[in-house]
């Protein structure tokens, strides 16, 4: 069980993720969650790094849906202004909300990461329909009410792995 919530890749910032990288695993998609990973929960809008970010995606023939628990609002006024197609209140770790992103790509599985801040959100259900997961770090030192309580469970999670021997990569403070 624990399997699903080791994510394959670490890094510290969706920044560390380059076109050249994904493009020589074959990556032609990118699933992403938004509050947390792209921006701070509470940023109404893609900081120009950002931008200039998902332009190199866009620009290398990788594309890109964000996969959010949010409400539509949020998710649609973050996206819209990119031109990013988006799927709101996605239930994460539930499967649908990834296999309409795949179809949205038209893409093999084979062909794409998830890419979030959350191992019982992104990572297992990115784990769960068998692609390629990576983890950032919280963008932000804060969360919102529920995604506390997640981090609470995690924090436990990886504790468990680490004393089996299976987290290769740890949360800075």
């Amino acid at each position: 069980m624990y399997r699903y919530f080791i994510p394959r890749q670490y890094v510290k910032e969706v920044f560390d993720i380059t076109p050249e990288s994904l493009k020589e695993k074959g990556v032609l998609g990118i699933i992403t969650d938004l509050d947390n990973t792209l921006v701070e929960w509470d940023r109404p809008e893609a900081t120009p790094r950002l931008i200039e970010w998902l332009k190199s995606m866009k620009d290398a023939g990788i594309q890109v849906v964000i996969v959010s628990n949010n409400n539509e609002m949020r998710v649609k006024s973050f996206a819209d202004p990119l031109g990013i197609p988006f799927i709101h209140q996605a239930r994460k770790p539930m499967g649908k909300a990834f296999r309409k992103a795949l179809k949205i790509m038209s893409v093999k599985r084979e062909q794409v990461v998830v890419i979030g801040d959350q191992m019982l959100t992104d990572i297992f259900g990115g784990n769960r329909n068998k692609l390629h997961t990576i983890l950032v770090l919280p963008v932000a030192q804060s969360d919102g009410f529920f995604t506390r309580f997640n981090r609470m469970v995690e924090r436990r999670i990886m504790k468990r792995l680490k004393e089996k021997g299976q987290l290769m990569w740890e949360e800075e403070n």
